[in-house]
């Protein structure tokens, strides 16, 4: 919207004009597909307990699935239809089409931006990419995980480091949006470990990421190990300060992080298919929480008043102030006095300290 103003400056007329930034928001519609077409059985997993997912939608059923989830969208909104859960493009290449075909419905009508998919490392080639270009897919996200030899085969994850680097680069060269996935906490894994597999994701020309910490879900065989004393997982605490690290590491070379923690389902909420592990609703709330404590004592250390205003975007107030206000609480038992005001004008990590 622009508002013109006229200002009579003598002989000059001046005319602004004040714009009006619309922001876009991102909208997924899921369509999960639970082990539909994986031969392999990573350690760590059970979709269908993971995603709380028990049947498969057949491919006539999706112009209904995605129907539905367009009523329930707000307008303005940038839709894309998402193929999760499963390793869509091992799927037999005619009942691919068959998805993709009923989603493209959608994207010739106007009515969803792209699609989206996520698949394994090793499911990638270009008789595969061909048929994802003609089909609407914008982006493709690959289950990496981890990029340690040796944490990929003690995971049982049946691929290797260069099958992902070699997917990354097929996928980026036809065009595609390229996510990489990757998980912490995995058998054999560390933090320097997972520190260069963050490194190696953003070398390999990953836009978007998703940071899963590693959980021991029923019927896997990570649980036969666990029972077996001969796997520990992270700690709920561990896991939010490695993910901390990582986050700032993409951030800095500009990879989005699209998620951190597994998504809530009622299976993992309500404990019937958690076994243990760092699993929690509000895992990017406590990440964030800590990366906001890191912020506020550096600047703190210019300030010695106990009486202070702390300014920050209007969006990362509640990030700053902290997972049950846990970075306010810490402030006043050191004795500060503090008052925590949102600036809309801020960028995302800026902070202004002031006494108060």
């Amino acid at each position: 919207m622009k508002i013109p103003i006229l200002l009579n400056n003598g002989m000059v007329n001046i005319m602004i004009h004040f714009c009006e930034v619309i922001v876009k928001k991102y909208s997924n519609i899921p369509i999960f597909i639970p082990e539909l077409a994986c031969p392999h059985q990573c350690v760590f997993c059970n979709q269908t307990k993971i995603s709380g997912t028990h049947s498969i939608p057949q491919p006539k059923e999706i112009r209904h699935i995605v129907a539905q989830y367009l009523e329930t969208i707000p307008a303005n909104r940038i839709i894309n239809i998402a193929f999760f859960g499963g390793s869509f493009t091992g799927i037999p290449i005619d009942l691919q089409e068959q998805y993709l075909k009923e989603a493209f419905w959608f994207v010739k009508n106007g009515k969803v931006s792209g699609i989206r998919l996520s698949t394994r490392p090793d499911y990638i080639n270009e008789t595969i990419l061909e048929l994802l270009k003609k089909y609407g897919v914008t982006t493709i996200e690959l289950g990496a995980q981890s990029t340690s030899r040796n944490v990929l085969n003690q995971s049982g994850r049946g691929h290797t480091p260069e099958d992902i680097q070699n997917a990354s680069r097929m996928i980026r060269t036809y065009g595609f949006e390229l996510g990489l996935q990757m998980m912490i906490g995995l058998p054999e894994d560390s933090y320097e470990q997972s520190i260069q597999t963050t490194n190696d994701i953003v070398s390999f020309g990953a836009s978007n990421t998703r940071i899963y910490p590693a959980i021991i879900v029923k019927g896997t065989a990570l649980e036969k190990r666990y029972r077996e004393g001969k796997y520990i997982p992270l700690s709920l605490e561990q896991a939010v300060e490695w993910t901390k690290g990582l986050v700032r590491i993409f951030e800095r070379n500009n990879v989005s992080v699209i998620r951190m923690g597994l998504h809530p389902s009622d299976e993992l909420v309500t404990g019937k298919s958690l076994i243990d592990g760092p699993f929690h609703p509000a895992f990017k709330e406590m990440v964030m929480t800590k990366i906001w404590e890191e912020i506020i004592h550096a600047k703190l250390k210019e300030n010695t008043s106990g009486k202070i205003r702390i300014s920050v975007s209007d969006k990362q107030m509640h990030y700053a102030i902290g997972y049950k206000q846990a970075n306010k609480t810490r402030l006043q038992s050191r004795g500060y006095a503090v008052q925590f005001t949102g600036n809309h004008t801020f960028s995302r990590y800026q902070i202004d300290v002031c006494d108060n």
